[in-house]
């Protein structure tokens, strides 16, 4: 009975973490780190994504989508209906290594949304401050998708019950025939309590303390201030010629992001 349950929890946290858009933010913040690699070696919000950076390091290098494709080979694709039949299933060793690399994913998925969310607060407090507005702006809404992604597909939530049915799987197969590999560590039964948080609560907390951050919204109005009436009545005819006047003649300079408040 729990063999089909186990292959497709596996296939449903493979999915999950593979998906395009983890993978794409994944790029976007490599790209934003290496552009600004020279400039903000000291700057904190930029030290705060380069640990959002080495959490989703550490979770590609451990391999944790090939192992359960692997595991989820090994699961026979059609279940017997004979009461007694035999049939192979993963054996122990198979079962531990998956199931150490599930707590393993779990403990850098939850450390992964706390980084989003101190990181996304540093940028905030820091475009607030009118300081380095693009790269602050750019890194708002990349963490933003970030965190939203990870909690959105539920990857953090499919790990957890995908180690519930690993747990019960592997007392099965211990029972049948002994082969212990991993020595020296007792799976935790209850994966919350090696987790050591509520889950849900802390992703209540986290996404609290992300919306009721306060915006920057002074800086905007200095950078794109009304226009005249005379100008906003000529902008209605949508000539091109008058807006790319008026812009010209605007007394505001392009905003240079050099780490100091626009003027």
């Amino acid at each position: 009975r729990w063999l089909p349950v186990l292959r497709r929890r596996c296939d449903l946290a493979r999915k999950r973490l593979s998906g395009r858009g983890l993978a794409a933010e994944g790029r976007v913040l490599r790209a934003v780190l290496y552009v600004y690699h020279s400039r903000l070696l000291r700057h904190r919000p930029y030290l705060a994504l380069q640990q959002v950076e080495q959490c989703l390091k550490r979770l590609w290098k451990m391999n944790l989508v090939g192992c359960l494709e692997t595991l989820a080979g090994l699961i026979p694709k059609k279940s017997t209906s004979q009461a007694h039949a035999e049939c192979l299933v993963p054996s122990q060793p198979m079962l531990e290594t998956v199931a150490l690399k599930v707590l393993g994913g779990c403990k850098l998925v939850l450390r992964l949304l706390d980084c989003c969310c101190k990181a996304f607060l540093l940028s905030v407090k820091h475009l607030c401050s009118e300081e380095f507005i693009l790269l602050n702006t750019v890194a708002s809404g990349l963490l933003s998708r970030l965190w939203f992604v990870i909690q959105y597909r539920c990857v953090l939530q499919s790990l957890m019950s995908l180690y519930g049915t690993l747990s019960t799987s592997l007392h099965l197969v211990s029972e049948t025939q002994q082969m212990p590999y991993i020595t020296g560590f007792t799976f935790p039964s209850d994966i919350s309590n090696f987790l050591g948080v509520n889950v849900s609560s802390e992703v209540k907390k986290q996404k609290a303390r992300m919306l009721t951050t306060k915006k920057p919204t002074s800086w905007l109005k200095k950078l794109f201030p009304t226009m005249p009436e005379a100008v906003s009545e000529l902008g209605k005819k949508r000539n091109f010629a008058t807006c790319r006047t008026a812009v010209k003649n605007c007394s505001i300079p392009c905003p240079t992001d050099i780490g100091e408040p626009v003027l």
